[in-house]
């Protein structure tokens, strides 16, 4: 999926009130997703990950000061974590919500944020950033 399939579905969908289902998953940054949350009430409608890309970059994009953790960092498709997400929506109501799993030494953390088109930032670069942060 490109950054502007992923812009598209935020403007279409991104602003959804939500229903039942999905209503405890909707959260301005990431969270991790609950052990005993029903997956089955998300469908995967795609993937931000380049194909092209053997490792995508670690570099992520905060330009006003933001962290990963922040409510209001941006949603850059190019930059970590976004550049390694999958892109699902509820499958009663349609609400999208981008997914990303954090896989530690002795953990893996399922992680979840919804889709609003205000945080999807085009950064103005020429090229996608590569390679890792230690290049």
């Amino acid at each position: 999926m490109t950054a502007d399939e992923l812009l598209v579905i935020a403007q279409e969908r991104g602003n959804r009130t939500g229903c039942g289902q999905c209503s405890a998953l909707v959260c301005r940054a990431w969270e991790s997703l609950s052990g005993d949350f029903d997956r089955s009430q998300l469908r995967r409608i795609g993937s931000l990950r380049d194909p092209a890309q053997e490792e995508p970059t670690y570099e992520e994009y905060h330009p006003d000061g933001t962290h990963a953790w922040s409510d209001d960092a941006p949603i850059a498709p190019d930059w970590f974590p976004y550049n390694r997400c999958e892109v699902w929506e509820c499958a009663v109501c349609g609400r999208p919500f981008l997914r990303y799993t954090e896989f530690g030494g002795y953990y893996t953390d399922e992680r979840i944020r919804e889709l609003r088109a205000e945080r999807v930032a085009r950064p103005p670069h020429a090229e996608p950033p590569s390679g890792t942060a230690a290049d």
